[in-house]
């Protein structure tokens, strides 16, 4: 099992979403909520600040603990954490990543988001709607 953590990066109204490099093994761009795998040893908290910072340069905030999802892909199995989050210093720059947009709830299109993503999208979008 591996687990991974994402940060939800919100500025009015509109998250952060970061696309996969070409060359990914997993699901090459497709887009999603920056994070990834949690190393041996490393809470869930650092993950996130580390895997935030090798992907976008930009230092967070960690904030409360949106959900938990667990997702079976043909060759993994991934448990997710996705955390509110916001970004304290530095210029976002396309370190490990092909791109990034922000965009809103309602205008993430599930199929080039990870199947694993979509309960987090279909959440906000519920949130957007109160």
């Amino acid at each position: 099992m591996i687990e991974v953590c994402a940060a939800l990066i919100e500025e009015n109204g509109k998250y952060l979403v970061a696309q996969r490099l070409p060359c990914a093994k997993h699901l090459p761009l497709y887009w999603e909520f920056p994070g990834g795998k949690r190393e041996n040893g490393e809470s869930l908290e650092e993950c996130l600040k580390r895997e935030i910072f090798e992907e976008l340069d930009v230092e967070i905030e960690g904030g409360a603990l949106l959900g938990q999802w667990s997702y079976h892909y043909s060759d993994r199995q991934v448990v997710l954490y996705f955390y509110e989050a916001s970004i304290v210093s530095g210029k976002l720059h396309k370190k490990d990543c092909h791109d990034f947009k922000w965009l809103r709830p309602d205008e993430m299109e599930y199929d080039v988001f990870p199947p694993a993503d979509v309960p987090v999208i279909q959440r906000l979008r519920e949130k957007i709607k109160r």
